[in-house]
């Protein structure tokens, strides 16, 4: 047996997570996510997938964020067909997710084209909602910790990531004529004390390990937001409005749970809460369905009204309801998405509230290399929206515990479990700088010799005659 591995994402970027793995001839695609942030990056959207997409056999999934699973209708309209593993829950978001992606696109391009700030003619969608539904069909989902056989000597198995719902890490197990090998991808790991979601499985060996490392070059030291997103609020809502991009499946969850909190103690004024996504209903009521994968008790949701219902919270589908926001000048918060706000409806909230020096952006997760969520926090002075640029006179925040990725501490935290050095560990899923940091961290705690930072494209040998 011959198992040789090809990065076709998410090598010294944090974005467009996809990782090919080959067993002889039988090849798997770890992930397949959309690359964001900056424009060559989304060019490689557009460009011919490195290999024939029907030649692929199957896809596993980590977990349903776009970035690791938004290529997912590019690459069914270019021909791949075969099934699309995953867990139960990351099943069902997948399904909303894509759905918004794609809608979302086609919004954009009829908005582009009627603005004319597009050089295309006419600006196309990368897909549309017909597109994602041809994926549904090929999604089968699976429980954790249960092995799954997808030939004789293949077999993989789903271990708790956190993260998000239904997040996990992918172990895969090669039987060869002489000996076994297993093969361990991290996806995105979660925190290890985080109020929704559990603590990533501790995984005590491997023969080749892939690992993420967002945030391999630091630590993010509000382990307990609370204080500090009470603070911003309090100082917002009196002459403007809180503006919160966020993700809506992981985040905007977990910036509800902490607004709920203060607004139970009393320690923020009694203000509206708008929660400006289409899908946010949906996701929110998988919390319930789910109640097995995150951390919260089932009396949470039993209790009426649990705190996604919360009195306070008032959830916006309709365009007609997200335009209405723009007239309240002051007190109080709106989440959108993206969390980076690289689309969709965050960026109408940001064209109409960057200009006012009493509103506040808040931003609450890792903001990629080339986004304008990176941007506003590097502090730049005009962010170009809709063709237009936008001076930056609101007040820019950012709260790091409120991440849903394992900081810098917690990813050696997670690696101190293995008994031994796998023999190779690839770090992906991180930029430059904070690949680089952790590798060397690797190195000088663990004593581990053979830690690769993979370049796009870049293929390695695993194992010959196994």
């Amino acid at each position: 047996m011959n198992i040789n591995i090809r990065f076709l994402g998410a090598s010294q970027e944090v974005t467009g997570s996809k990782f090919l793995l080959e067993v002889d001839d039988y090849k798997i695609l770890i992930d397949c996510g959309l690359f964001q942030g900056k424009k060559e990056l989304r060019l490689l959207n557009w460009a011919d997938f490195p290999i024939n997409p029907a030649e692929i056999h199957c896809i596993l999934l980590t977990h349903a964020h776009i970035d690791h699973t938004g290529y997912l209708p590019r690459l069914v309209k270019q021909g791949y067909h075969n099934p699309i593993h995953c867990t139960h829950p990351t099943k069902d978001l997948v399904k909303i997710l894509l759905l918004d992606s794609a809608k979302l696109q086609e919004e954009e391009a009829f908005y582009a084209s009627k603005k004319g700030y597009s050089k295309h003619n006419p600006p196309l969608p990368l897909y549309d909602e017909k597109d994602a539904q041809k994926v549904f069909p090929l999604l089968q989902s699976h429980p954790f910790q249960r092995w799954i056989t997808l030939k004789e000597n293949i077999q993989i198995r789903f271990q708790t990531a956190g993260h998000i719902l239904g997040a996990a890490i992918i172990e895969v197990l090669l039987q060869g004529e002489i000996e076994t090998k297993k093969i361990v991808f991290s996806g995105d790991l979660g925190r290890y004390h985080d109020p929704l979601m559990p603590p990533p499985t501790a995984i005590r060996e491997a023969d080749i390990l892939l690992v993420e490392s967002t945030y391999g070059n630091r630590n993010n030291v509000d382990i307990f937001p609370e204080k500090e997103l009470g603070r911003i609020v309090r100082q917002t809502i009196k002459q403007g409005c809180l503006v919160i991009p966020a993700f809506s499946v992981g985040r905007t969850q977990s910036v509800l749970y902490h607004l709920t909190q203060l607004l139970e103690k009393q320690e923020i004024p009694n203000v509206p809460i708008f929660v400006d996504s289409p899908m946010a209903i949906d996701v929110t009521e998988l919390y319930d369905k789910y109640d097995d994968c995150h951390s919260l008790e089932k009396a949470v949701f039993q209790k009426e009204p649990n705190f996604l219902k919360h009195p306070n919270i008032h959830y916006y589908q309709s365009q007609e309801e997200s335009i209405s926001l723009n007239e309240i000048r002051k007190g109080a918060i709106i989440i959108s998405a993206s969390g980076m706000a690289t689309g969709g409806r965050i960026l109408h909230h940001l064209y109409n509230r960057l200009p006012n020096l009493h509103d506040t952006i808040l931003f609450v997760g890792y903001q990629s290399e080339g986004t304008r969520g990176r941007d506003l926090l590097d502090g730049a002075e005009n962010i170009k929206i809709f063709g237009t640029y936008v001076p930056v006179k609101a007040q820019i925040e950012y709260i790091a515990g409120l991440s849903a990725h394992a900081d810098q501490e917690e990813l050696l935290q997670w690696l101190a479990n293995f008994t031994k050095a796998p023999k190779i560990t690839f770090i992906t899923h991180g930029e430059k700088e904070a690949s680089q940091t952790l590798a060397s961290l690797i190195q000088q705690k663990f004593h581990w010799k053979n830690v690769v930072i993979p370049n796009y494209l870049e293929g390695f040998v695993l194992f010959r005659g196994v």
